[in-house]
């Protein structure tokens, strides 16, 4: 019995997004596939040239209500609720259940700070390239 994988099931964009700075490998991998796994919280992951950005929506929370930790490599993002209804409230559509959320980042990824503002986290990062990898020009000697 052979088992063919289909790249498309293994590289959905969820998947891809869990993985802050190997977007270049992803990018022709994620266009294959136009498929939207819901996730929560909702959270965008965006690039401008060397610099990350990881948005949460976090309606109701504080920053004592979350934590952010980065071991590893793996940044994680962490609620405990108890998801208890408050009193007088008669109906309560703000979810605020528990969640762990991970992204992996490439090695030379570093997260540089976080802030929680009008209900959305946002976790700054950017790809420092060490002296080692950077490009330099060889002198040809004649």
């Amino acid at each position: 019995m052979v088992i063919k994988h289909n790249l498309v099931d293994f590289y959905s964009p969820s998947f891809a997004s869990m993985f802050v700075g190997f977007d270049r490998l992803f990018d022709s991998l994620s266009r294959a596939t136009e498929v939207s796994v819901p996730t929560y919280p909702p959270t965008n992951v965006s690039r401008d040239g060397e610099n990350y950005t990881i948005e949460m929506a976090l309606a109701g929370l504080d920053d004592n209500d979350i934590d952010v930790e980065v071991q590893e490599n793996t940044l994680t993002i962490v609620h405990e609720s108890s998801e208890k209804k408050e009193e007088g409230k008669l109906y309560q559509g703000i979810a605020q259940r528990s969640f762990r959320r991970q992204f992996k980042l490439a090695d030379d990824i570093e997260v540089v700070g976080a802030s929680l503002k009008n209900g959305l986290l946002c976790i700054n990062l950017t790809r420092f390239i060490p002296d080692e990898k950077k490009p330099k020009k060889i002198k040809i000697e004649s």
